[in-house]
């Protein structure tokens, strides 16, 4: 294809579109899906969420317990589709989850076996590179292991909530008491968007190689977590428990239980959870990673606010840096790679990939600087913006006290890591964690503000996220303030009514 075409259908795809290459993948994927509505397809969403799919997963769970799926079922299906969408181009870590976005979102347990997917005729390794105990991907997997279940688990509960707010939009005009549900969903879409941002910020900046392990201790996984990435590993899985549980008592007010299309993509969903290494068991995992990390995260950071641009792995619409090895593996005669990326070993913005790795756990980084900064920087604009902006005064004012929340807990960090198993430990690394998935929304939001009028850049949803945070870190609110959660919910109606995915994209469905 040339001329504009291929920009235009980009830009039509999505409001942040993707590199073509990558929305021709997805486009093709969801056509091999088929119609989700159509129960004689074996990839609908009445067929996927079936009882007797859904005990087929577990019997793929119990005969692979160090793979999905393996061997069996889910990892030959979703290689063939994938392959026959040409996946196996695009490289990149958050393009290929993008690309992958229309299996995620109809089944977690398929979906999560399509991320760990490597590409067309690569056999299993030998070697395996472990996102979490008892879990583990193949190495040739572009999407890092420890990312795998939180960006299945952010579309797959992006399913449903979309059929949740159908339910709601379709039948509130003539149903009043639906419309008590809309502040719900509008919260829980804002803490949707919250997680996905951060994971896709975590797709985007690749970690550094972990530390060699100390003599005694074994061989090491040679992959660093990364801060995003273990943040995401904890934060995604917690938040979106409180979000499923919501949205099953919406579905269950709407008449939409488990035999329904909506009940049981949640009961699906549920199910699938230890699975995909995103129950409680793996949150616990990487929160004691987190617990184990807290002194060298806590030292003396710079006390002025983050100065110039949003790093670039913070700007999605922006092409990321190639994943490890595209450069050799992928790279076209044009010098680019398969996604249209120039691999010259850097991110967008001169940044080397990953930062520094603190700790022996390969946790942490320089990420954490970028972090705080991003919360000075959104507290510094509580007094400096237009006096008209009623909601980013509240964003900042509230972005302050998350500040000082976070400075409140520095003093108390320096002396956790002595028991990273003690409850006073894991606390601090929730409470931190919550903080830096603050911190990523103000990110995400502000890079967004490209003057385009995006929802993604607008401060109605990172308001709701953000307080929400506050609520779950027990941190009173700084005072009156806009209520977000009629314009977020006004957002989310109209993305189901026309057809548009609830992710921070906003992009077209096909069916």
């Amino acid at each position: 294809m040339a001329g504009p075409v291929p920009g235009a259908l980009a830009r039509r795809y999505a409001a942040l579109p993707p590199p073509l290459r990558v929305a021709l993948a997805a486009l093709r994927l969801e056509v091999l899906l088929g119609d989700p509505r159509d129960a004689a397809n074996p990839y609908s969403l009445p067929a996927l969420a079936a009882p007797a799919l859904a005990g087929a997963a577990g019997s793929a769970a119990s005969a692979g317990a160090a793979g999905v799926g393996e061997g069996a079922g889910w990892s030959g299906r979703a290689g063939a589709l994938l392959t026959a969408a040409g996946l196996g181009q695009v490289r990149a870590a958050d393009q290929r989850v993008r690309a992958l976005r229309p299996l995620l979102r109809r089944d977690l347990a398929l979906g999560r076996a399509a991320v760990a997917w490597g590409g067309p005729g690569v056999p299993p390794p030998a070697g395996r590179v472990r996102g979490r105990a008892g879990v583990s991907s193949p190495v040739s997997s572009p999407v890092p292991a420890a990312l795998l279940g939180p960006a299945a688990l952010v579309a797959a509960a992006g399913g449903v909530l979309r059929q949740a707010a159908l339910a709601v939009a379709g039948r509130g005009s003539g149903e009043p008491a639906l419309r008590q549900w809309q502040p719900v969903l509008a919260a829980a879409f804002a803490d949707l968007l919250a997680c996905e941002s951060l994971t896709c910020v975590a797709l985007r900046r690749p970690a550094a190689p972990a530390p060699a392990p100390a003599p005694g201790t074994g061989s090491g996984s040679g992959v660093g977590v990364g801060l995003l990435g273990a943040v995401a590993g904890y934060v995604v899985p917690t938040v979106l428990a409180d979000v499923l549980a919501q949205l099953g008592l919406v579905l269950a007010e709407c008449g939409h239980g488990p035999a329904g299309t909506g009940g049981g993509m949640l009961a699906k969903l549920t199910g699938d959870l230890p699975l995909a290494g995103v129950d409680a068991a793996g949150a616990a995992y990487w929160q004691a990673r987190l617990a184990g990390a807290l002194p060298a995260l806590a030292g003396e950071e710079p006390r002025t606010a983050h100065r110039g641009p949003v790093p670039a792995f913070f700007r999605l619409a922006d092409p990321p840096a190639p994943a490890a090895g595209v450069a050799a593996a992928g790279e076209q005669g044009d010098g680019h790679t398969p996604d249209g990326h120039e691999p010259d070993g850097h991110e967008p913005g001169g940044h080397e990939p990953g930062g520094d790795g603190v700790g022996g756990d390969g946790v942490g980084g320089d990420d954490r600087v970028v972090l705080s900064g991003l919360l000075r920087a959104g507290a510094a604009r509580a007094d400096g913006g237009d006096g008209g902006d009623t909601g980013g005064a509240a964003l900042g004012a509230l972005a302050r006290r998350l500040l000082t929340e976070q400075r409140a807990l520095r003093r108390p960090c320096r002396t956790a890591g002595a028991d990273p198993g003690a409850v006073a430990a894991r606390a601090l690394a929730d409470r931190q964690a919550l903080l830096w998935l603050a911190a990523a929304v103000l990110g995400v939001r502000e890079a967004a503000d490209d003057g385009r009028g995006l929802f993604l850049g607008g401060t109605h949803w990172a308001l709701l996220a953000l307080t929400g945070i506050a609520g779950r870190l027990g941190v009173p609110l700084p005072g009156p303030a806009p209520d977000p959660r009629a314009p977020v919910w006004a957002e989310l109606a109209g993305r189901v009514r026309r057809g548009v995915d609830c992710d921070v994209y906003a992009t077209r469905l096909l069916w």
